[in-house]
């Protein structure tokens, strides 16, 4: 399988929300990560048919999504950043609705419905109303409407805002088992969701690839750009308006935190191991970002 990306642009008046997006992606986990506002939800809208483009073209197995919408959304699954749901069904109600929705047929529909409930951990739950249900629980109801038609494309936008992190660590596992034989398209803001389960990872902002990279390049990439340090709070707070600082801990009147600079931000700064938030940082300042070729 293969979804090629070339030069995929969307254009408001003169905003461009998205522009000049360029790569392949092949089967197994793909972390879009960016900043609120970045074009990751605009990018992945154009790439499931859902908006068009205004210049390039997205392929799916060489076929061009626009002209070919109905293939593509017959292996499609999607979970959108404000996905919703029936309050008064049950999940089980839902699900079937849904599968009638995509034109399941109808002698398979109570069978995937119920490997799709155990899957996602809901069997006990399924005939619960959804209004009852938690962030978590109604976003595994999400991932399991995606998956009834069993995609070879997978994409999921901002699953985890709202989530405890409890819920959020269970639905990253969740989702690190479905990668077998299919493409998962996990977009998201928060660097964690994609650090254990992401082999490949696309940083963008301001409507535009910053880095394709893998986790680990990425992170070495960082090396030498990040350090610790002590200081008052008035020093810390002069910092961050220099610097980005990845972490920050008061202690009373003083304050430890870590900054991401090319240098030593201040004398006696140590120089640290750097993190994938911490390569992350550095990354959409638009300094030290291993690119693919």
């Amino acid at each position: 399988m293969s979804l090629v990306l070339d030069g995929v642009s969307k254009r408001y008046g003169s905003h461009w929300a998205v522009r000049e997006v360029t790569c392949q992606l092949d089967s197994g986990m793909v972390g879009l990560v960016g900043p609120n506002g970045a074009g990751k939800t605009t990018l992945m809208r154009m790439v499931a048919s859902l908006l068009p483009v205004s210049s390039g073209a997205v392929l799916w197995n060489g076929l061009d999504v626009v002209r070919n919408g109905s293939r593509l959304r017959e292996v499609l699954g999607y979970l959108p950043q404000d996905f919703g749901v029936y309050p008064e069904l049950s999940a089980r109600t839902f699900l079937r609705y849904m599968a009638a929705m995509k034109q399941l047929p109808s002698d398979r529909v109570a069978r995937r419905v119920d490997e799709l409930l155990e899957m996602v951990n809901l069997t006990r739950d399924a005939d619960r109303k959804l209004r009852t249900y938690s962030g978590g629980m109604k976003q595994r109801v999400g991932i399991a409407q995606a998956l009834l038609n069993d995609p070879e494309l997978l994409i999921v936008d901002e699953p985890t805002g709202g989530l405890d992190p409890e819920e959020r660590v269970r639905f990253r596992t969740l989702l690190a088992s479905l990668t077998e034989a299919r493409l998962i398209i996990l977009s998201t803001h928060i660097v964690g969701d994609v650090e254990a389960v992401a082999g490949r990872l696309l940083v963008m902002k301001d409507g535009s690839i910053l880095a394709d990279t893998t986790p680990d390049d990425l992170v070495s990439a960082a090396a030498g750009s990040v350090w610790t340090l002590t200081c008052d709070a008035k020093t810390a707070t002069q910092l961050q308006t220099r610097f980005p600082v990845s972490s920050l801990i008061s202690h009373g009147s003083v304050v430890t935190l870590r900054a991401i600079a090319p240098g030593p931000p201040v004398p006696g700064a140590t120089p640290a191991e750097p993190t994938l938030e911490d390569a992350y940082l550095l990354a959409v300042q638009g300094r030290a970002v291993s690119v693919r070729a």
